[in-house]
């Protein structure tokens, strides 16, 4: 399955949005760095809180501004949500390639926004020192995404290159 090929299905960002929802989150761009921006996002997802796009905007909002807790539960939202349509298990480790297939046949857009909010759930993860459960989400996509095509294995390897790094080999020193 090719992860990258999203031309023919619906994104989630094409779902509506009620226009007053699209005009706070419009705001909260426009208001970036102010305290009023997080306020409209907020109120924009009381309007829509289904809504993946307003989830989105408010990850982004939480991550730029280091706020790695409300990012990392604005994730695992949206992965419930997404998963939810999909008919997944609401624990990612449940996860194989028959159920990705059966959520691809379903709609292989959400599917494919699933694997990267769960990808994004483990970035926050490891900004926050949670190494183990972010490389145990690495591993299950990589497990999935045998082209790499979504960037797990490669982050994986960087992970495990940064927390076990490979032992300096020792130097012998012979008399002459």
């Amino acid at each position: 399955m090719d992860l990258l090929d999203f031309s023919d299905c619906k994104l989630y960002f094409e779902d509506p949005l009620p226009a007053a929802a699209e005009q706070l989150i419009a705001q909260a761009s426009s208001e970036y760095g102010e305290d009023t921006a997080e306020l409209a996002l907020l109120r924009a997802h009381l309007m829509a809180p289904d809504n993946l796009t307003v989830l989105v905007g408010l990850y982004r909002y939480y991550f730029y501004q280091h706020r790695l807790d409300d990012a990392l539960m604005v994730a695992e939202r949206a992965m419930q949500l997404s998963g939810r349509l999909l008919g997944l298990s609401p624990d990612w480790r449940t996860l194989d390639e028959t159920r990705l297939g059966t959520a691809a046949a379903n709609s292989f857009g959400m599917m494919r926004f699933y694997l990267l909010a769960l990808k994004a759930a483990s970035v926050v993860l490891l900004r926050l020192g949670q190494i183990d459960a972010s490389r145990d989400r690495l591993i299950k996509l990589a497990g999935l995404d045998s082209r790499d095509q979504l960037g797990a294995a490669k982050l994986l390897e960087v992970v495990d290159a940064f927390h076990h790094p490979a032992e300096e080999p020792e130097i012998q020193l012979a008399a002459a």
